[in-house]
């Protein structure tokens, strides 16, 4: 489990480094409007969950390596019950733009997503 993990960090730490900051230079240059969530707090969600799943994907798959896909498929269901779970109190919130806070928040959550799902299926390619 160590070798994959060490990979997969290899190239996701600098891939989720390099979107926060794009993301962060356009927030701050484009976007005027009040966000209820800082984009720190976005990334952090998107880090978090993405490292949880794929450490789950790479227990599953060395224990129980044809029910890999399954988990993946599973994972991404508890995912956006997540995001939306994390993202409620902003759009109940009437004092923030509910549109940009949804785009600033799915834009990267689709694109860790494909991320994981690249990475998945690497994995899941592994055992054939």
């Amino acid at each position: 489990m160590g070798k994959p993990l060490l990979n997969f960090l290899k190239v996701f730490l600098p891939f989720s480094l390099i979107l926060f900051v794009i993301q962060s230079i356009v927030i701050s240059n484009f976007v005027e409007v009040t966000l209820y969530y800082s984009t720190v707090a976005n990334y952090m969600f998107h880090i978090l969950v993405t490292l949880f799943i794929y450490i789950i994907l790479l227990y599953i798959n060395l224990n129980f390596s044809d029910k890999t896909g399954f988990t993946f498929m599973g994972l991404g269901l508890l995912k956006m019950f997540a995001a939306v779970m994390f993202l409620l109190p902003a759009l109940l919130d009437d004092e923030v733009s509910n549109f940009a806070q949804v785009i600033a928040f799915f834009v990267p959550y689709f694109i860790f997503l494909i991320f994981e799902t690249i990475f998945a299926v690497k994995l899941i390619n592994q055992n054939k």
